[in-house]
């Protein structure tokens, strides 16, 4: 297929943090777009982040109001779309090998329009390589113009080109948009985009944009909407949460926000990701003080020593993340703490991840995310000199998951022979007649019920068993 270029990505001009103000653009369909999908099917596939699966919502919501309808086979769908993540190399790999794939259905079927969108063709190199490499790709569209599907694949159906258009801008807020949420009772609320941080190892400040915060009245309305259609449980989502706000120039915070989504009506407010330096005394009262804001925190810290953290950039030492833990724990006593963290960072000494495996325990942190550092080409972190042999990073990886898993135990243990109020969310994987969900402390929990009418409702669960994973509990009479 030929290829138009509408708009390549720059690294340089994703560096850039214009002063610029964006715009908050109101979604309205093109009348000359709006059977485009009349008799044809998609198919999304979507990997990385919380924030992608929202994104990917929105798109089939955009897909589905102008005919499309979902596939059950992907080979079989007319659009299939890789929505992709950039975070870390193994997430590129996977994505290579379902393209793969696709290329050899591409020939039996040359009609089915193959797109990829979100973080990967923000990169320079990536988008490069998929238009080399990967010929048979018909749509490339970035970060920033997920709203303009419609056009974007008419212009595939009519000119027989490849479409490409990923901006290198700061990004728009784009509000009143369909989206097709995947559960009837839980829903991912956008409350702000893109980030300022620039730690040196991610590459996400280049992809996504620099912060943009949504109107509070926006937010607002959407999860009274959801309210009003039963919804339960919302998360809040934007790349550093705890920002919101500060791009906007006025006096009103996250845990402001957190103050007045409290008061819509919703059961459960759950909220990521956080970046500790941002982390104000404000959000940590709203837990306390906001019935429906969940006690549990995902909070990365991806190292305990200051000077790891200080060629990371994360702007915060080793002893200023725990006293804002330590505060967090008086003000909510049974917070339930988890993290991310990454080690063999570049330079990283045996010492200095002690440091690390000190905070683990100091912070008695009940779960985390861990990563053997990951370099992406074009951060800082990727020129840094290296010398860690990768057995020695595995060995220390090792030896954190160990103990992380004891604090996986251990943070469901405490629950045993209390009642925890359970979101079910329907039948268990973990044997026949079992039903699971997530408790406030966002526990896995498995009972004994085999009754579908429950998912969706709020039941109480006694414990009676706590594993590594999950928890084991019986349903509670009402």
């Amino acid at each position: 297929m030929k290829s138009t270029k509408l708009s390549m990505p720059s690294l340089k001009d994703a560096r850039k943090r214009s002063k610029e103000a964006f715009e908050t653009i109101r979604y309205k369909l093109n009348d000359n777009y709006k059977n485009i999908g009349d008799g044809k099917t998609y198919y999304i596939y979507t990997y990385g982040c919380q924030g992608n699966e929202a994104d990917s919502e929105m798109m089939s919501g955009i897909l589905e109001g102008v005919g499309y309808k979902r596939a059950v086979d992907p080979m079989k769908s007319d659009v299939v779309i890789l929505n992709t993540c950039a975070i870390r190399d193994n997430a590129e790999q996977r994505i290579w090998g379902v393209l793969g794939q696709l290329k050899g259905r591409k020939r039996e079927k040359p009609n089915m329009v193959v797109g990829i969108c979100g973080c990967m063709p923000q990169e320079e190199n990536a988008t490069k390589k998929l238009i080399e490499s990967y010929n048979f790709i018909d749509l490339v569209f970035g970060t920033h113009n997920r709203h303009r599907l419609p056009e974007l694949l008419a212009k595939v159906y009519e000119t027989k080109t490849k479409v490409i258009e990923v901006l290198s801008s700061q990004g728009n807020i784009i509000e009143d948009y369909p989206t097709h949420r995947e559960s009837s009772y839980k829903a991912w609320v956008n409350i702000m985009f893109g980030c300022d941080e620039f730690c040196t190892y991610c590459i996400v400040p280049y992809t996504r944009g620099k912060e943009r915060s949504r109107a509070k009245e926006d937010i607002i309305a959407e999860v009274k909407n959801l309210v009003s259609k039963g919804y339960k449980e919302i998360t809040l989502l934007g790349q550093n949460v705890n920002a919101y706000g500060k791009d906007l120039g006025i006096d009103y915070t996250f845990g402001d926000l957190l103050y007045d989504l409290d008061k819509t009506g919703i059961e459960r407010i759950r909220y990521t990701t956080s970046h500790p330096r941002d982390l104000d005394l404000k959000t940590m009262q709203a837990m306390h003080d906001c019935k429906s804001v969940m006690p549990q925190l995902h909070l990365p810290v991806q190292s305990g020593d200051n000077r790891v953290l200080k060629i990371m950039n994360r702007k915060y030492t080793h002893e200023e993340y725990m006293e804002k833990i330590n505060k967090l724990y008086e003000l909510v006593p049974d917070l339930s703490l988890t993290t991310d963290i990454i080690v063999g960072f570049p330079g990283e000494t045996e010492e200095e991840f002690q440091h690390t495996l000190d905070l683990v325990k100091e912070a008695r942190f009940e779960g985390a995310f861990t990563f053997i550092y990951s370099p992406r080409e074009g951060t800082p972190a990727a020129k840094m000199e290296d010398h860690t042999p990768m057995e020695e990073k595995h060995d220390r990886l090792n030896r954190l998951i160990s103990l992380v898993n004891e604090g996986y135990l251990r943070g469901h243990e405490r629950f045993v022979g209390q009642v925890v109020e359970v979101l079910v969310d329907g039948e268990s994987k973990n044997g026949e007649g079992m039903m699971c969900g997530y408790s406030k402390h966002l526990k896995l929990t498995h009972f004994k019920s085999d009754d579908m009418s429950l998912v969706g409702k709020i039941v109480k669960v006694k414990v009676t068993e706590a594993k590594t994973w999950f928890m084991i509990g019986e349903l509670c009479e009402d």
